[in-house]
């Protein structure tokens, strides 16, 4: 009975710091994080229960260190900000018992990705005296270290966390809510309805859904878990192998979190952290997220073709009419949004009309155990963002009182020799290895402190800058070895993990490719005149087909390696702006489609 009341209580609170009189953040921030460490230590939202005596002991030895941790600040706060620079004994002993529960409790949620990557961090601060070249620096002890990361908004109270306690949690809440009433149902009707009869219906379907599931969702593995379990079966009896249904669903669920309107935590950060209007993010991220599922689509639509797969017959569909109404609590967010409010009203309202709107039909009505699967269904996936923001929060309060991140962007313009292209591919390939079994949130905020600064001083706009680096943190979802999405999808499909990776990865190639094309052509951002918007989405559309037909192998026949080698080189043509490259792209792709006709 405790975990159901620390959930209604969290929504309780995150409810009426929104709507009705917020919290500062010294408050706000430590009260998030202590209700998701209880929950968390209480089994929810982690990979793995507590099942002996001894473990469920430390589980309540570690939640009653969150909650000391947590209170201490927000009942010293003030007193903190009097003696700045003078930590007491007690100070100390909190931001230790912090730290240690922030790791644990990552640990819990996502994995040992995070946690490395935390202490690795932490040693890097202690040790720079010792290190080599232009990772070296003054070092710093545990006092100074302990202070940086729990006694200031630098650390664990940072940017990152802040987005969880602000809306990060009501959206999630939002996205609860409205799946616990057929939200998620009418969201596959609807994909249906758009792609369920043409060839590879249901695969496209299930991109579809994804795409509407993985926006509200912000995490590509929950994205997985929930749309997965109906759309993978659905692929294999329209007759895909397991591996390729589930590298489907993957790939999919990866670009929900590209996809606005809401695009997940990290468009919210990427918001605070530039002082971007979050309407203008969503508005530029529109046209690329649409090209990676451009370039899924005609993927499967070629694989279908190869396959030799027909059009789905006619036949009963879900209702659409008893839940579209579902749609307004979307409409009215994204409304505010666009009138300039912010997230956290927006999520206030979505949160609230959400709820109301389910009593406008009996088959939506919410009942009491509904209204608490909803609430325990908000609980799982705000522990794993919250816990994935705290210690993300680690990364970024080491990288600021170390300057790490300015040696990083140094290093990357020196390797690159002043080129922007050589830096782009400098920072892909660190976004991915940093990526790696990182949620996408806090993959961001590690890469946001460490490689955004580099392209920003290149020249690469601001917007552009972090929108790339956004891309390539999530596209780690798919990138083997460490491929969380496509894991959880090989398991409900029970395929191969590793073939799933990989396959999903060849389907996701797109979300290599759009970063790419949208820095060398702003258009694709609505940085541009209304024609030259236009041509960059034209062009874009044909780049990406041409490299969805290279990676399956066939456009209307079979493709030889020749033919897939000159798609592949139609589609880097298209990156680059421009008169002549666009025309040499497109003249490559109709020639290799013409010679493909009967």
């Amino acid at each position: 009975m405790i975990v159901p009341a620390v959930a209604i209580a969290a929504a309780a609170f995150h409810l009426f710091a929104a709507g009705v009189s917020p919290f500062t953040a010294l408050v706000q921030r430590p009260t998030h994080l202590a209700f998701m460490a209880v929950l968390g230590f209480m089994g929810v939202g982690v990979r793995v229960a507590d099942r002996r005596g001894w473990q469920k002991a430390l589980a309540v030895l570690f939640a009653s260190g969150a909650l000391f941790s947590c209170l201490y600040i927000i009942t010293q706060h003030q007193a903190l900000v009097r003696r700045a620079g003078l930590p007491t004994t007690l100070d100390l002993v909190g931001g230790v018992i912090a730290i240690v529960v922030v790791l644990e409790l990552a640990r819990r949620t996502t994995g040992w990705g995070l946690v490395a990557v935390c202490l690795l961090a932490l040693a890097y601060a202690s040790l720079g005296p010792y290190l080599p070249g232009f990772l070296a620096h003054r070092g710093y002890g545990p006092t100074r270290l302990v202070e940086h990361l729990y006694l200031s908004t630098e650390g664990i109270w940072g940017v990152p966390l802040g987005v969880s306690a602000d809306f990060v949690y009501l959206f999630v809440l939002f996205g609860a809510v409205l799946d616990v009433a057929g939200g998620g149902t009418l969201l596959i009707s609807l994909a249906d309805r758009v792609a369920g009869r043409t060839r590879g219906g249901p695969a496209k379907t299930a991109a579809v859904a994804s795409a509407f599931m993985g926006s509200l969702s912000g995490s590509a593995v929950a994205n997985v878990v929930t749309t997965g379990t109906f759309t993978i079966p659905l692929m294999r009896r329209a007759g895909f192998k397991p591996y390729f249904a589930a590298a489907i669903e993957a790939a999919a669920s990866t670009g929900g979190q590209l996809m606005p309107p809401i695009m997940g935590a990290g468009a919210f950060i990427m918001a605070t952290w530039t002082n971007i209007p979050y309407t203008r993010i969503a508005a530029a991220a529109a046209i690329p997220a649409l090209l990676y599922y451009v370039a899924l689509l005609m993927a499967i639509h070629f694989r279908a073709a190869r396959m030799g797969l027909d059009a789905a017959p006619s036949g009963e569909r879900e209702a659409i009419l008893p839940r579209v109404h579902l749609l307004v609590p979307l409409l009215i967010i994204v409304v505010i949004l666009a009138m300039g409010r912010s997230p956290m009203r927006a999520a206030f309202w979505g949160v609230v009309s959400g709820f109301v709107v389910t009593f406008l039909r009996a088959e939506t009505r919410l009942g009491v155990g509904q209204a608490l699967d909803a609430v325990r269904a908000a609980a799982r996936g705000a522990v794993q963002v919250a816990a994935a923001c705290a210690a993300a929060g680690i990364v970024v309060g080491v990288a600021s009182l170390t300057g790490i991140g300015l040696r990083m962007s140094e290093l990357i313009i020196t390797l690159s020799g002043g080129h922007v292209f050589a830096a782009l591919l400098l920072t892909a390939v660190g976004s991915i290895i940093l990526g790696m079994g990182l949620p996408t949130t806090a993959a961001y905020v590690v890469l946001a402190a460490l490689g955004a600064p580099a392209l920003t001083e290149l020249g690469v706009p601001l917007l552009s800058a972090h929108l790339f680096i956004f891309y390539f943190g999530a596209i780690s979802n798919v990138t083997p070895p460490v491929s969380l999405a496509a894991y959880a999808a090989a398991g409900i499909a029970d395929a191969p993990a590793l073939r799933t990776a990989v396959t999903a990865m060849v389907l996701a190639v797109a979300g290599f490719l759009v970063p790419f094309m949208f820095v060398y052509g702003p258009p694709l951002l609505l940085m541009g005149s209304p024609f030259e918007i236009v041509l960059a989405v034209l062009t874009g559309s044909a780049g990406v087909t041409a490299l969805a037909a290279a990676t399956m192998g066939f456009a209307r026949k079979p493709l030889g390696l020749l033919a897939r080698a000159a798609l592949t080189g139609s589609a880097v043509a298209l990156i680059f702006p421009g008169l002549v490259t666009d025309g040499v792209g497109i003249a490559i792709l109709l020639v290799i489609f013409s010679q493909q006709s009967d």
